[in-house]
């Protein structure tokens, strides 16, 4: 090589030598520039994600997320290969290989720059997107840039290529509130990330460098433009193949956007809870990563969510049909084509259409000649309503009156309407509607007051009124019960005599003149208490209240059952229920007579688990345990066990609280607010209630361990039944919000008892029957019904029967003798008429 030349390459290398000492110098000198200002990268650990709230029944089935960021975490190994491919082919190719800072995009960058003069978003990594996420801002200034960098290259040593990735997808928005490639696979293919494919995950990895503009809900155009990009990266990096990539492209794109994947429905449990939680914690209730398991059990709560549902659809057949909900306009012509050939316009039209309670919308298409008619639902599927699926639909005219019955399917339909349809049990759809009546559901355990199930009213997206918690209504004939247990309490028993006859009472609470009624509007002379209570009557029950209670009495011994003031009226109507009550309350208080004797707290929240797993919350609720009582006839000061008594005794020795306290430290327990005897009693009576009297239709349970209530409010506003055994206690309430009377012959059994059967079928499905037994310090006696006294021998056969007492209580009646007559001198005669005869079961009140 000439001299010339040589100088030249000599010149060229110590240029470069200094231009490389030149970049390791500023390199050196940009880190110790901007190092002190770089947090450490390890506590990328310490930095929690804001995750929602979720909310779970006991056994585990996810009801809800609430929060503003939707975020599902996920480990690296449950990532499919696919949606790691996916990634590193979108956003960084050579993410396995370099050390946090990628040269090649760095130059590509720069290079970008000399050209452009301006900084771009190119050049970044994983590591440094996620190291500008986690600490950083996005404003494109060139110590960013560097901060960035330097942090990656932390970030690389402190962490693996696998836990890098692991924090990248769960850390990066993608739009729609959704945080996190998990909760984004849910938010907008409705499927848990292990379930997507291909297509899926290149449509989620090409979200991310505008998940506002490119995610497929907002931008179908966009989203289709972006995931061809990464299939043909993920294509040309060897990722997939031909085959695949052809499949990919193919796969239709959705364009839909999906909720939370929750796997029971129980909003208004939900909304509880959130409450709850926002008074515990704050703002940080939504974004901590707090998980509440809740006192719901899965399958009684989709009992009562079927029943209450069904119930009301019910009651809204018998009403009368509103009409449909909307009409489509235009051309109907074109609803006998293919939906596929539908206007886009049309389309959109019927979607805009919401499916409330389990409904689904349908646009008639045609009216048959067989009285069918024919229907497309919204994702397109035809299907016919056939005639007993409409003939229910006389025409609503007000809330006292109904149309006639449609004679053929166009009285009711035409081509065009929007409608509502519900699915059957034995296949196929009926007309429906929306119902305007609501309701509530509610069940707990009598043994802890633990909330079992519980649902507020038609459809929480309608109305998110939680009827179960906040409808205080009159309770009508289903708080007769608790007035009977005071009357016991006053020393009164099943057999006592009241009068069931006019009562007339001055009262300035009530009205000028309080004249209370019987629903039939007769009068039944002389009643057993027993007979009162099964055939539900009010005049009886005020007397008995009035006369053989007294107000403040019952109002004392009601007070512990968990009742407010509001729901215990100084006056008479409080025999007929007529203060206010939450079907919860009732619930509650029905719980006393089912657990025998004790009050609880209903509860909801069992547990909460912090986002560290550790327990924050366990409820401690007052449980009923009848061992823990001491016995009444404990001696005080007895002796001690000797160590052969114990030997003895050690396999059966179960200490009460007294004999050993130290064994039921820190254990809440229930107290106890009536006897054994007396809740034995009212329950005795109230599973004649159902076993012949006014909620009789239960028997359809084929249970005899029920006892139960019913209870219509003045003007029939309000129908209740509620009802126990020793598991559960469970009620149900039906009304109008605006207090509208439901109509006629709409009373507690027949509209609210239906959807309590519904209800206990599927909870008590498999359970053994469980009724408490009967308790110490209970007798039968045979007693004339007449008099209800113990019966003579004199007394005919038919008018005597058993009844039971307390053995303390067995009425003592003064028996007058009849002298003998040995000489058959008195008149006989010529035919005695029994004077007893079935009377027809009183409705509720």
């Amino acid at each position: 090589m000439k001299a010339p030349g040589r100088r030249w390459l000599v010149l060229l290398a110590g240029l470069a030598s200094v231009a490389a000492m030149g970049i390791v110098s500023a390199v050196i000198g940009a880190y110790y520039y901007v190092a002190p200002g770089l947090p450490a990268a390890e506590t990328i650990r310490e930095i929690p994600l804001q995750i929602p709230l979720r909310i779970f029944s006991r056994d585990g089935r996810l009801i809800e997320e609430v929060g503003e960021r939707r975020r599902i975490l996920v480990t690296y190994d449950e990532l499919p290969q696919f949606v790691v491919d996916a990634f590193v082919a979108a956003e960084d190719r050579r993410f396995f290989d370099h050390p946090g800072v990628d040269y090649q995009g760095v130059l590509r960058a720069g290079l970008n720059f000399l050209a452009s003069g301006s900084l771009s978003q190119g050049g970044s990594t994983i590591t440094q997107q996620l190291a500008r996420d986690y600490f950083l801002t996005r404003e494109r200034l060139f110590t960013r840039k560097l901060r960035e960098a330097f942090l990656a290259y932390k970030i690389e040593q402190e962490f693996s290529k696998q836990e890098i990735m692991a924090l990248f997808v769960n850390k990066m928005f993608f739009g729609q509130r959704a945080y996190g490639v998990a909760a984004a696979a849910q938010v907008y293919f409705g499927k848990p990330l292990a379930e997507i494919n291909v297509a899926e995950a290149a449509t989620l990895a090409g979200v991310l460098p505008a998940p506002s503009d490119y995610n497929p809900v907002r931008s179908p155009a966009n989203a289709s433009m972006r995931r061809a990009y990464v299939l043909d990266r993920m294509n040309e990096l060897g990722f997939i193949t031909d085959e695949q990539f052809d499949e990919a492209t193919a796969y239709p794109l959705v364009s839909q956007l999906h909720g939370t994947a929750n796997d029971l429905s129980a909003p208004y449990v939900a909304e509880m809870v959130r409450r709850e939680m926002l008074d515990r914690y704050g703002d940080a209730t939504y974004a901590a990563g707090y998980r509440v398991l809740t006192t719901v059990d899965s399958r009684m709560q989709e009992a009562a969510n079927y029943a209450l549902r069904n119930g009301l659809l019910q009651f809204s057949h018998r009403r009368g049909y509103r009409g449909p909900v909307g009409s489509l306009e235009g051309d109907l012509q074109i609803l006998q084509r293919p939906y596929e050939e539908w206007p886009d316009e049309l389309k959109v039209n019927l979607q805009a259409y919401t499916n409330p309670g389990g409904l689904s919308v349908a646009v008639v298409t045609a009216v048959n000649d067989d009285n069918s008619a024919g229907i497309v639902l919204q994702d397109g599927s035809r299907i016919v309503l056939p005639w007993r699926g409409i003939s229910w639909a006389r025409s609503f005219i007000d809330s006292e009156t109904t149309g006639p019955a449609p004679e053929k399917a166009g009285d009711v339909l035409k081509a065009g309407d929007v409608i509502y349809v519900m699915p059957l049990k034995g296949g196929g759809y009926a007309l429906a509607q929306v119902p305007q009546a609501q309701g509530a559901v509610v069940a707990i355990d009598p043994n802890d007051g633990a909330i079992s199930a519980l649902a507020g009213g038609f459809d929480f997206s309608i109305s998110k009124f939680n009827r179960a918690t906040q409808a205080a209504r009159q309770p009508g004939s289903s708080f007769k019960p608790f007035i009977y247990s005071a009357a016991l309490e006053q020393g009164n028993t099943p057999a006592t005599i009241v009068m069931d006859a006019p009562v007339v009472i001055n009262s300035s609470e009530l009205e000028a003149v309080w004249r209370p009624v019987n629903y039939s509007g007769r009068f039944y002379g002389e009643q057993r208490l027993r007979e009162a209570l099964v055939r539900s009557m009010n005049l009886a029950s005020v007397r008995l209240l009035l006369n053989n209670t007294g107000i403040g009495n019952a109002v004392r011994h009601l007070a512990p059952f968990g009742f407010g003031d509001a729901a215990l009226p100084r006056n008479g109507s409080l025999a007929l229920g007529g203060g206010n009550a939450t079907p919860l309350d009732m619930a509650q208080a029905y719980s006393v007579f089912a657990n025998g004797g004790y009050s609880i707290k209903p509860y909801v929240i069992d547990a909460i688990i912090g986002p560290d797993d550790e327990v924050l919350y366990r409820a401690g609720p007052s449980v009923v345990c009848r061992e823990c009582e001491a016995p009444a006839n404990a001696e005080a000061g007895a002796a001690p066990l000797s160590l052969e008594q114990m030997a003895e005794v050690a396999m059966s020795y179960k200490p009460d609280a007294t004999a050993a306290p130290e064994l039921y430290t820190g254990v809440g327990l229930a107290p106890r607010v009536i006897s054994e005897q007396n809740a034995y009693l009212i329950s005795d009576m109230m599973r004649d209630v159902i076993l012949r009297g006014t909620g009789r239709r239960a028997l359809v349970l084929g249970r005899r361990d029920l006892s139960g209530k019913t209870g219509t409010s003045n003007d029939r506003r309000d129908a209740w039944f509620g009802g126990f055994n020793a598991d559960l206690s469970a009620v149900v309430y039906v009304g109008y919000d605006n207090f509208e009377p439901l109509g006629p012959g709409e009373e507690g059994s027949r509209t609210a008892l239906p959807i309590w059967i519904d209800f206990m079928r599927g909870a008590l499905k498999g359970a053994p029957e469980h009724a408490l037994p009967m308790p110490e310090g209970i007798v039968s006696v045979k007693i004339s019904k007449s008099t209800g006294c113990p019966a003579k021998a004199s007394d005919p056969a038919a008018d005597t029967m058993f009844e039971i007492f307390m053995a303390d209580n067995v009425p003592q009646c003064e028996i007058v003798e009849t002298p003998t007559d040995p000489f058959n001198t008195a008149e006989t005669p010529e035919s005695a008429e029994d004077e007893t005869k079935d009377e027809d079961e009183e409705p509720l009140f």
